[in-house]
């Protein structure tokens, strides 16, 4: 959804209320022509009238211009709007009885505006020219020529009564909708001031995670180099022969490290695209090397042609969520992918003791203390990167027990059918 500045707004809703305006003008015009005996000098006041159909044309056009080019109008911008109106109500009370019309207060919603939208200066000064056009008014005015002169009280309560009911109207719509647009843009100030916030915290971690990769290098190496020798002892070496699985165990999870440290520093570089087909299922092959003990299953579709923008993101959001249900429950742990119109689902599933609906609420807003001593670090980085895709993290829970993790991500082509590997 778009999202125009304030200021914009303000221009758009003098625009409709000045159409309001021209609308009640010319019927005022006509009633008090045609029915109340009113003989008005048509040919001046028709004349302004035109004159602010045209202005409002104009206003429209650059309104439209402006949401185009993603324009801000400036304060001067909206004063002048108003000074407009100010021009054209002075006039049209001038050639209807001056300060004795009784819709001669129908400059405080104009006021009642200004104050709402412009600066104290600004609307200070609006104010003193309203309080010159009402004094001028009460000396230079043309008089009103009624058919009936004893009428002028009845005529004159009614017009106050209709003013009364157009001022009240007009400053609780303009208000309370200035009010709307107020709490919009405070609610979107306090959602900016929450991602800055956010993405302060993730480059910061990323500074650290950076830092930390840089650190285990070498260490890495060194064990690498330690087991290999040992390994090749074991072939000569009888008594290393019982380790040599645990050799081989040690030497994959090095190689997850060296993979772990080398997509820090892929991830800082540039993202990766790749083919769903491809990445997945060298992806949990990999991860399955991390928990060797889990049941794992995977079902995706048969027909996978979509490409992932960012696998290398994609895939730290997920490993996050696999870490976590097998921790939880290491006898089962299930990730599925589907596809509705919007977007594509990774869906992980385990049967551990799950989550409590108030745990589920907070985790992923900010870090927070689990009751089996973890920090919630991992899925606030998870939820924070799914953001930054433009997805999301939706945890419920699961059917019978345990908890389901749905990473959503926009993706534009559609999947069908389903297998499973196992």
């Amino acid at each position: 959804m778009t999202h125009f500045p304030i200021e914009r707004t303000n221009v758009v809703q003098l625009f409709w209320l000045r159409c309001l305006a021209i609308v009640g003008q010319l019927a005022t015009i006509g009633v008090a022509q045609l029915w109340l005996g009113v003989r008005l000098p048509l040919e001046p006041m028709l004349t302004i009238v035109a004159l602010e159909v045209l202005f409002n044309v104009l206003t429209w056009i650059r309104a439209r211009r402006g949401i185009e080019r993603a324009r801000r109008h400036t304060d001067l911008d909206l004063m002048s709007q108003l000074l407009v109106d100010l021009a054209a109500l002075t006039a049209l009370l001038f050639f209807s009885g001056g300060a004795t019309n009784p819709f001669v207060s129908l400059f405080l919603p104009g006021l009642a505006i200004a104050a709402a939208v412009l600066p104290w200066r600004n609307a200070s000064q609006l104010a003193l020219l309203s309080l010159v056009a009402y004094g001028a008014l009460n000396f230079q005015y043309v008089p009103l020529d009624l058919a009936d002169p004893g009428n002028l009280l009845r005529l004159h309560l009614a017009g106050m009564w209709v003013n009364f009911v157009v001022s009240v109207l007009v400053i609780a719509w303009f208000v309370s909708r200035m009010s709307r647009a107020l709490r919009a843009r405070d609610a979107q100030l306090a959602r900016a001031e929450q991602r800055l916030l956010r993405d302060e915290r993730m480059a910061a971690l990323g500074a650290q995670a950076a830092s930390v990769a840089h650190e285990l290098g070498t260490p890495l190496s060194t064990m690498a180099v330690v087991i290999g020798e040992l390994r090749s002892e074991s072939l000569t070496n009888a008594a290393l022969k019982p380790f040599e699985l645990d050799l081989q165990t040690l030497e994959q999870q090095i190689a997850l490290c060296k993979s772990a440290i080398g997509h820090v520093q892929t991830r800082a570089a540039a993202p990766v695209r790749q083919a769903v087909a491809e990445w997945l299922p060298a992806f949990t092959t990999q991860w399955r090397l991390r928990h060797p003990q889990v049941q794992f299953q995977l079902r995706v579709p048969p027909q996978m042609t979509a490409r992932i923008e960012d696998t290398v993101q994609v895939g730290q959001i997920l490993t996050i969520l696999l870490d976590n249900a097998a921790y939880f429950s290491p006898t089962s742990v299930t990730l599925d992918v589907s596809v509705t119109p919007d977007d594509a689902r990774f869906t992980v599933c385990d049967e551990g003791p799950g989550m409590t609906a108030e745990l589920r609420t907070r985790v992923g807003t900010s870090p927070v203390m689990s009751t089996h001593g973890g920090h919630g670090m991992g899925l606030y980085l998870a939820f924070a990167s799914a953001q930054r895709l433009g997805g999301d993290i939706v945890l419920t829970p699961n059917t019978p027990q345990g908890t389901r993790a749905e990473l959503r991500l926009p993706m534009a082509t559609l999947f069908f059918g389903s297998r499973s590997q196992t």
